[in-house]
């Protein structure tokens, strides 16, 4: 899912991860994705799977498969 958020010129797009089971996990994805540019926000929860980024534009899907794969996990897809 992308949402266009045109109050802040922002774009939110929610990723499935599978693979996370916990804290450090969730920390571990969202440090790697975190560092892509244009990320300004990040939030995985192992529980559902998804992690909720926050950019300036829309990601390449490579550069985040990329970053959850240094992680040590596996993009799923988007939610």
């Amino acid at each position: 899912m992308t949402v266009q958020t045109d109050t802040t010129g922002s774009v939110t797009t929610v990723y499935k991860v599978s693979g996370m089971s916990c804290g450090h996990c969730e920390g571990a994805v969202s440090g790697e994705i975190s560092e892509i540019s244009g990320v300004s926000s990040v939030t995985a929860v192992a529980k559902t799977g998804e992690v909720t980024v926050v950019s300036a534009a829309p990601l390449e899907d490579e550069a985040v498969r990329a970053a959850v794969d240094e992680a040590g996990f596996e993009l799923a897809g988007r939610a």
